[in-house]
């Protein structure tokens, strides 16, 4: 077979077997691919279908429904407009738009072309966007005109391109006098770069990741699969533009299954606003990020009708708690998943599978993960790690100019994701937390993301993050910054009931002994910097305690809620 029928041999299996774990895991086989172009190969095929590639709604009522036929033929007058303007195959373009359609038009235009293409979040700040075109050695740029000013005396790209305004200095992106949408035939490999991603930068300074023509567009079967998005379906991701996730589920994922993507774009968060459009838009498959399944579950979600089928949540580990809340009141499970910009989805529960609480599920197809402990030996707690001897093609190629980067993670025959975890008798995958992340405390080791787990199931806590605070005794002991829901007062007395709540759940060693109201720094796309709140720990003086700050040696009785 030849490379687009490959792919589509894998795609198809993977969809008749959606329920079946054990025969997919079993049988599946990445497809063997030489040159490939996932726009010009596959997404072509998919012209003529009776239901809309894309569909963008607002809270204002404005949108838009675009055809598969409108993509495509949009797409290739982007090809030519960005051939027009100097861009050739290998040059690398930066695209700073949100949830408009010149997004999808540009992404599709570009792969066409076989340019390569850095997605950029608006909500960038000045100095975020030098980075990139610097470190990203950028040819053009296409942004949003009320993003442009940002660009103002930065970097040397010689095409710059305004979506909507005319903006001084900048050609309008406006298609109309183009060529007809004739096909715009590049020759790419599939191991020529396509994408590259800057990660979250969660722990240290963003890394750019290099996804090729196949990494991504067809490494996302596995992600399809852990969503079990079905043709025809309508899937809602709730991420931003600019970072990875938005690829794996508002691009990749849901496309290959041949579905409508579902972007809902809104000025400001609302949890009651995001359920009245999962109802008016009857979705059927949804995925969001643990931020957004928190403030969720604050409503009361009987009272939306919805027409979902399948619930699911990546970018951080998602808490039992939360789980348990949904499954009420809609009688459907939320399936968690494990994956990286670096990787599409190596983990997850799959549809029509048995779930256990707290677990992430197991290795997707395509995936082989081994657990390496402290002395690198398989073990059944370690760092997550995949094996290279039969490569995933939802591997990254690599880190941009950072070999050093690069060769830290591939090494001994294993990609080294940097998470931990623990598998049980039955092969299920428990999170721990990121290697920077976990920490001692009087000797044992102490996972956050378990103790995170605990805190969210008290009614007074909406989000919390547990770090390391240093003790002259124990040398750390576990402190937990905790954002109230609605209705709680930060005061000794909201203290003394999450101390006790933690102190009836866990051992003596893993119990809260600090405690914050406050805040969570998180970057952009949502994730808890747990490194800002060491740091913060780190440079406190001893028995320094701040406002808002409890101590569970205070709060051993109910009567004792003295405040710090």
């Amino acid at each position: 077979m030849n490379g687009p029928a490959e792919f589509l041999a894998a795609r198809d299996f993977l969809l008749s077997v959606r329920n079946d774990y054990r025969k997919a895991a079993a049988e599946f086989h990445w497809p063997q691919l030489h040159t490939f172009n996932w726009a010009n190969d596959y997404f072509d095929t998919l012209v003529g279908t009776d239901f809309p590639a894309l569909r963008i709604v607002s809270d204002s009522g404005a949108g838009d429904t675009v055809t598969f036929d409108r993509l495509a033929a949009r797409s290739r007058q982007v090809a030519h407009f960005l051939t027009q303007l100097g861009i050739r195959k290998g040059d690398r373009i930066l695209v700073m738009l949100g949830n408009v359609v010149p997004l999808w038009e540009t992404m599709l235009g570009a792969m066409r072309l076989g340019a390569v293409i850095l997605p950029a979040a608006t909500l960038l700040t000045r100095s975020d966007v030098a980075d990139r075109l610097q470190r990203g050695g950028v040819h053009a740029i296409v942004a949003d005109s009320a993003c442009c000013s940002r660009f103002a005396g930065l970097g040397d790209a010689p095409v710059r391109i305004a979506v909507g305004a005319d903006v001084a200095g900048w050609t309008r992106y406006e298609l109309s006098n183009q060529a007809p949408a004739t096909s715009v035939h590049i020759l790419t490999r599939a191991d020529d770069p396509l994408l590259i991603y800057f990660t979250s930068a969660t722990t240290a300074r963003a890394k750019l990741v290099v996804h090729t023509h196949a990494s991504y567009p067809v490494g996302h079967l596995s992600t399809m699969y852990w969503i079990g998005i079905q043709r025809g379906d309508v899937h809602l991701n709730l991420s931003s533009p600019g970072w990875a996730k938005h690829a794996w589920s508002s691009v990749f994922a849901p496309w290959n299954a041949a579905a409508t993507v579902l972007a809902y774009h809104y000025e400001r968060f609302s949890a009651q606003a995001l359920l009245d459009k999962i109802v008016e838009c009857r979705v059927t498959t949804f995925c969001a990020p643990p931020t957004v399944w928190r403030m969720m579950i604050q409503e009361d979600l009987r009272r939306w009708p919805v027409a979902l089928r399948e619930l699911a949540s990546a970018g951080e580990p998602l808490n039992p708690e939360v789980i348990e809340r949904v499954r009420a009141a809609w009688g459907l499970t939320i399936r968690d998943g494990f994956g990286q910009t670096e990787t599409t989805a190596q983990v997850g529960n799959s549809p029509g599978q048995e779930l256990k609480v707290g677990s992430m599920g197991r290795p997707l197809p395509g995936y082989r993960v081994t657990l390496l402990d402290a002395a690198g030996c398989a073990s059944d707690e370690g760092e997550i790690c995949l094996e290279l001897g039969d490569r995933p093609l939802g591997l990254m190629q690599g880190y941009l100019n950072d070999d050093g980067c690069t060769n830290a993670v591939l090494q001994n025959r294993y990609y080294h994701t940097g998470d931990v975890a623990r598998r049980d008798a039955d092969g299920f995958f428990t999170y721990i937390g990121r290697l920077d992340d976990v920490f001692k405390s009087s000797d044992y080791r102490v996972s956050p993301f378990e103790l995170e787990s605990v805190l969210i199931e008290h009614p007074a806590v909406a989000e919390a993050a547990v770090v390391p605070s240093p003790d002259p005794i124990r040398l750390a002991v576990p402190k937990a910054f905790v954002v109230l829901a609605r209705g709680y007062e930060a005061n000794g007395l909201v203290a003394h009931s999450i101390f006790m709540h933690v102190r009836a759940r866990v051992a003596p060693f893993m119990r809260i002994r600090r405690l914050e109201f406050s805040d969570l720094p998180k970057t952009i796309s949502g994730k808890i910097r747990r490194v800002e709140l060491r740091t913060v720990e780190r440079a406190r003086l001893p028995g320094e305690r701040r406002v808002n700050e409890f101590w569970e040696d205070d709060h051993l009785e109910p009567d004792n809620s003295k405040r710090s």
